[in-house]
């Protein structure tokens, strides 16, 4: 198996649906002879030609909307949208349109629309850059929600989300690109939607993340096995689908859970799974369950995003004010 990153993970999975199914075709801003802001397209042009790799102005909701008449036309668009925060320049076309058109219709036609996007801190982006906006996306419904967590997620998960008949918004964690490489299949290797894995198990707490913020989850378990407290560790991969049985089973092994994610404390999407956990698994509760989250704010300047990110120190500190209830 080669060793890719995230990034070049994309990239390799671009080309294989491509080149099994000539619908494929990939769009958006820079996607075709720049290679795209971060390379995730970077020789797709050269392979499959203008045709099926287009470079589109800057224009969110244009993107966006073409990909639904693409996709109504018979054809798998696969857009770009350079950082999750421009999405909010496209959220008519999301929601209202391409989340509605299968329902609007009665079924007559499908939706096979992939929206790649990268998101989140940690890469001192500008202002708009870094907004994590997944519960926002997870409230239009139609759309699906992929959030991959490292090289061979992203592989299994892209496939899956150009393959669904629906439009799912596949989001790439920007600290995530290159992290690091690891043996990511070659042949053909497809996650299904709604089915979250678990990564670490342990007796003490429960720790239930997405994307960026596995790696937190799994860095706060090291630190907390050293104090001698096991921390299991949960994966969502997919918000919509959510594994609501997997988030059941999870947090009653252990009596005690932190979810972790990047976007604002308030409506976030980690309320959701704090939600889910309560009613699903409330009777073994031994504590009231955790948020470690971005705050009620602005994405802040670059030089204090550390400071408003989940981190490792944070999630431990969450886990010992539990321990102590």
């Amino acid at each position: 198996m080669p060793q890719l990153n995230l990034v070049e993970a994309v990239r390799d999975t671009l080309a294989q649906e491509m080149r099994r199914d000539e619908r494929v075709m990939v769009l958006g801003q820079d996607v075709g002879t720049l290679g795209g802001v971060f390379r995730a397209t970077d020789g797709l042009v050269d392979e499959f030609g203008t045709e099926r790799v287009v470079d589109t102005p800057l224009a969110e909701s244009a993107i966006v909307g073409s990909s639904l008449g693409l996709a109504v036309a018979g054809l798998v668009p696969v857009a770009e949208i350079q950082f999750m925060g421009f999405l909010h320049q496209a959220f008519h076309q999301l929601g209202p349109q391409l989340g509605r058109i299968r329902y609007r219709s009665g079924g007559r036609f499908e939706m096979p629309v992939t929206i790649r996007t990268p998101f989140g801190g940690g890469a001192r982006t500008p202002e708009h850059h870094a907004d994590a906006l997944e519960a926002q996306l997870a409230n239009c419904p139609g759309l699906k929600l992929a959030m991959p967590s490292d090289p061979v997620e992203a592989k299994g998960l892209l496939a899956a989300a150009i393959r669904d008949p629906d439009p799912v918004i596949y989001c790439e964690p920007l600290r995530g690109y290159r992290r690091g490489r690891v043996d990511v299949p070659e042949d053909d290797y497809v996650i299904p939607f709604g089915s979250a894995r678990a990564l670490r198990s342990g007796g003490d707490v429960t720790l239930v993340g997405w994307s960026s913020c596995v790696a937190v989850a799994l860095e706060a378990a090291d630190e907390l096995a050293r104090d001698g407290i096991e921390a299991s560790v949960l994966d969502l991969r997919t918000l919509v689908p959510l594994d609501v049985d997997g988030i059941r089973e999870a947090v009653a092994e252990t009596g005690r859970a932190v979810v972790v994610g990047e976007s604002p404390y308030t409506a976030g999407f980690a309320a959701e799974v704090v939600a889910t956990a309560q009613e699903e698994a409330f009777y073994t509760l031994q504590a009231p369950i955790a948020r470690v989250a971005g705050y009620d704010t602005p994405y802040p300047p670059a030089g204090v995003e550390d400071w408003y990110l989940p981190s490792r120190d944070r999630v431990v500190a969450a886990v010992k004010t539990l321990l102590e209830a």
